[in-house]
Parts: C-alpha cells; structure tokens; sequence
C-alpha cells in the first residue's frame, strides 16, 4: 500500500477557476473552462467546461436549439493549453500565448446546454517558446471535436 507521501507525489495537479484568473488573461463572458485536471507539467491536461444555457453566445446560436459554436470549443481547447504552459513556463512572472496556426479541425457532434465538455490537451512539440498541442474535446467520453492547435508564449510588453 502507497504511503500518503507517494499517493501525493503520483496525484497530478488541479487548477481552480481562481488560479485560472492568475494564468489566463480572459474575463466573463469569455473564459471558457471552469477547472483543469489531472495536469502533467506543461505535457497535458484535461480542461473542464461546464456548457450552460445562461451563457450569452447561446442567445444568438442557436434560439431554438442552442449549440456551442465550434470556435468557442477550440478556443476552451487553447486555454488550456495556454494555462499550463503559462503554468510551467511562467516563473512568477505574467506571459501570454498567442494562437500561431490552428490544424485538423474536425466537429463530430454539436454541444448543448447541459454537457460537460472535457478538452484534453497533449503536447507534441516544444521549442523556443512555441508549443504544440494535440487537442479532444469529448463529452460523455465521446468525441465532439478535435484540432492541433500551435502556440507562442511572450513577455506581455514584447507583444
């Protein structure tokens, strides 16, 4: 049997919404994930987006069925990557990322009202500051969307 110690050092990390604040720059209405889990370093994690009817976009997309856009399922994709690279890469100071391509989009089923959106992040790719993601979005363990998303990290005032 593991010792609490060695549970603790296996256990991977957690980001609440309120650590979320101090890594990503976005604010209601668009900060899309509501935790992240099971975090590997800056290697992966798994964003979690609680899709709500009161969210604005849904007024619009669609009234009478409402859908989540697809760009909204990639961006949730890019904040949590960009929330564990800032995380890892970070050292105390404020960075942000970047979007610099965004490949291999593919939507497989629409996001309503009432789903929970898992957005697993994988990292391919690491050199000087860019960073590639594999990217899922699932709900109930189903695949609704994908994409391989590239990013760059930078001091906010060489922006």
């Amino acid at each position: 049997m593991e010792s609490e110690n060695e549970m603790s050092e296996n256990a991977l990390d957690t980001v609440s919404v309120n650590e979320l604040f101090q890594l990503l720059p976005h604010r209601y209405p668009f900060l899309l994930i509501d935790k992240i889990v099971d975090i590997d370093k800056d290697i992966s994690a798994v964003g979690v987006k609680n899709v709500t009817v009161n969210e604005p976009h849904f007024t619009g997309h669609f009234p009478e069925k409402p859908i989540m856009p697809g760009v909204l399922i990639i961006e949730a994709m890019a904040q949590t990557a960009g929330a564990i690279c800032a995380r890892e890469h970070s050292k105390g100071k404020v960075k942000l990322v970047y979007f610099m391509s965004i490949d291999g989009v593919k939507f497989r089923k629409p996001v309503v009202p009432g789903d929970v959106l898992m957005l697993r992040v994988e990292q391919t790719k690491h050199r000087r500051g860019i960073f590639k993601y594999d990217c899922v979005a699932e709900v109930d363990n189903g695949k609704v969307a994908e994409a391989s998303i590239t990013a760059m990290m930078m001091d906010p005032e060489d922006s």
